[in-house]
C-alpha cells in the first residue's frame, strides 16, 4: 500500500471521516472513477486497513457497502519495553528511576480525596487506586493486624514486560503508591512495600504503619535495609522464599520470609 498514492489518499479520507463512506462517496471526494476506487478499496480490505459494513440503500436497491478505517492501537507494552530498557544496566539505577518517574506519575493523577489518618484510610486509597489502574487487587483480612495489611494485585496491565524488566515495572508502580498516599497525608504515618510474584500471577503490597520514627522520611523511603535484596531484573532471580510462599505463610502477619525478602524494602 506504501507505494500507492491512491490508496494512502483513500485511507487518510476514511479516517478522518465520522461514519462509514461508501465507494460512490469515496469516487467523489477523490475524483477517481467508482470501479477504480472499488478496486483500490479491496486491497485495502484484504491489507486489514479498512473495514466493510453493510449500510443501508438509498431508495430501492441492494443494500450500500461502507467503508471504515481500522484503528490502530497504540502498542503500549513495546513502547514501556523501549523506555525500559533506556534506563541502562544497572539494576540499582534503574530501579531508583523507575520509583522516581512512579513519583512524578503519581504527581500527575488527578487528586483522589481520600485523607490517611489511618492504616485502614492507606489501605481504602489503595485499593481504590490499584482497582482503577487495573490491578484487580483484594485485601487479605487475615493477614491485618493494627500495624500492617497486605493487599494481594491478582492482575498486572504490563505483567509480561515485568518478567523481565520488574525492576522496571514495578518500581514505578511503587513510585505510584508512595507519591498518592503521601500527597493524602501519609507520609510520615504508613509506609508501602511491593512484593513482585510471590506466586506467578500474584503481587502483594504491604502497608504498614511507621511509629517511633525521626529523620527526613522523603530521603530515607527509597532506601532498602541492610542486606535485603532489591528487585530483581528477571523472574529467574525472584527470591525463591517469595517463590514457595503458600497461602497460608502469606496470610500470616509476622511471617519471616514475607518480612525478610521484600524485593522493594524502602521506608
Amino acid at each position: 500500500m506504501s507505494d500507492s498514492w491512491p490508496r494512502r489518499r483513500l485511507l487518510a479520507i476514511l479516517r478522518g471521516a465520522s461514519e462509514p463512506l461508501d465507494a460512490q462517496e469515496l469516487a467523489r471526494v477523490t475524483g477517481q472513477h467508482v470501479t477504480t476506487v472499488r478496486f483500490h478499496l479491496d486491497v485495502l480490505t484484504r491489507e486489514s486497513l479498512v473495514r466493510q459494513f453493510q449500510q443501508p440503500p438509498r431508495g430501492r436497491g441492494r443494500p450500500r457497502i461502507g467503508y471504515t478505517a481500522v484503528q490502530r492501537s497504540v502498542g503500549y507494552q513495546e513502547l514501556a519495553q523501549v523506555l525500559a530498557d533506556q534506563l541502562g544496566t544497572d539494576p540499582r539505577r534503574r530501579s531508583d528511576a523507575a520509583i522516581a518517574a512512579g513519583r512524578a506519575w503519581g504527581a500527575k493523577l488527578e487528586s483522589v480525596d481520600q485523607p490517611v489518618e489511618s492504616l485502614d484510610d492507606a489501605k481504602d486509597l489503595t485499593v481504590t487506586l490499584m482497582s482503577e489502574l487495573g490491578f484487580a487487587p483484594e485485601r487479605d483480612h487475615a493477614s491485618e493486624t493494627d500495624e500492617q495489611a497486605l493487599i494481594r494485585m491478582t492482575a498486572c496491565p504490563l505483567r509480561e514486560l515485568a518478567r523481565t524488566h520488574s525492576e522496571v515495572v514495578c518500581g514505578a508502580h511503587l513510585g505510584l503508591m508512595r507519591e498518592v498516599l503521601d500527597r493524602n497525608g501519609g507520609r510520615e504515618s504508613v509506609t508501602v512495600r511491593l512484593h513482585p510474584f510471590v506466586e506467578p500471577e500474584l503481587c502483594v503490597a504491604r502497608l504498614e504503619l511507621l511509629q517511633g520514627r525521626t529523620g527526613d522520611a522523603e530521603g530515607e523511603e527509597d532506601q532498602v535495609e541492610p542486606g535485603e535484596p532489591r528487585l530483581a531484573p528477571s523472574t529467574s532471580r525472584i527470591a525463591p522464599q517469595l517463590r514457595t510462599t503458600t497461602e497460608p505463610q502469606l496470610r500470616a502477619a509476622t511471617d519471616p520470609q514475607l518480612r525478610n525478602t521484600d524485593a522493594y524494602f524502602g521506608k
